[in-house]
């Protein structure tokens, strides 16, 4: 049997080469074998038959962020988020991986040809936050709570060197206090009740607003309850509660960082500064969602 490539079959089914490709990745053209990073496709395979209706497809974000990391779907929403918001979080925090390496590790699951050292931290917790979206995704509806929040401080850390020290404490609350930004935080003996304070004056708020939820924000990150890991846990957190509540998620992005670490430390005397940062992410959320012709 002749095979030929994605490029050549776009061309005799007169259709765009990532249509084809999803119908290799969806498993809709039989016969067609990956070598690699190439599909190739039996020369006689028939085009599948597209779905038009809009029945099929998931009304919300939520639904088609959960519909596409199910299917394995690549190159639509679920892909693009699960990309930027690991590159962005984690290039906040520190970490050297530019964002073509971060996407070799979600698509590949190598780390790509690169001329200088990499630290394997940064390449375990990319790995790591990968997992991270998918458990906000599968779990957006949760109300939520103190055990998910531990779960996912967990997942993010596990198999790193801090793992491995006896003092940190991987999927629990810190030991020993910590500064951010030079701020003093909450006492490690304080941390269980004052989040838990906090959760309970959250969830018992019945229609929340993108300011219920960048308010929360703020004070998970001035109570800081892990010893590392708290800024993206928090904007996890943050992410998965706007999937949950119908709004329009963000993702905080190199360019805004400053904008974003000044909201943060001058929320109670200006909540515009970190209003206005978040919505400026929200509109570019918003050109992603156009791209993919997703109502929100």
């Amino acid at each position: 049997m002749n095979y030929i490539s994605v490029a050549k079959m776009a061309e005799k089914w007169e259709i765009s080469v990532r249509s084809v490709r999803n119908y290799c990745a969806e498993g809709r053209i039989p016969g067609a074998f990956i070598t690699g990073k190439t599909w190739n496709i039996p020369e006689d395979a028939e085009k599948p038959e597209r779905i038009n209706k809009k029945s099929d497809r998931p009304k919300t974000l939520l639904g088609i962020l959960k519909a596409e990391k199910d299917a394995h779907i690549s190159g639509g929403i679920y892909h693009k988020v699960q990309i930027d918001l690991t590159y962005n979080s984690n290039h906040i925090e520190g970490s050297r991986l530019t964002h073509d390496q971060t996407r070799y590790i979600f698509e590949t699951n190598t780390i790509g040809i690169t001329d200088e050292s990499v630290n394997v931290d940064d390449i375990i917790e990319t790995s790591n936050h990968f997992r991270c979206i998918d458990m906000i995704i599968d779990s957006a509806k949760q109300q939520l709570s103190e055990k998910f929040i531990k779960e996912l401080h967990l997942v993010l850390k596990l198999g790193t060197s801090d793992s491995r020290k006896y003092w940190f404490a991987v999927g629990d609350y810190k030991r020993f206090p910590n500064e951010v930004g030079g701020r003093a935080t909450a006492a490690p003996e304080e941390v269980s009740e004052k989040l838990r304070e906090l959760l309970t004056k959250y969830n018992a708020i019945e229609k929340k607003t993108s300011e219920d939820l960048i308010a929360f924000h703020v004070e998970f990150e001035r109570i800081h309850p892990f010893q590392d890991g708290n800024g993206r846990i928090g904007r996890l957190i943050l992410f998965k509660e706007c999937l949950k509540h119908g709004i329009v998620p963000f993702i905080i992005e190199e360019d805004i960082k400053m904008f974003y670490y000044r909201g943060l430390n001058e929320w109670n005397n200006e909540k515009g500064y970190l209003m206005d940062t978040c919505l400026t992410a929200q509109d570019r959320f918003k050109k992603y969602l156009e791209y993919f012709r997703i109502d929100c």
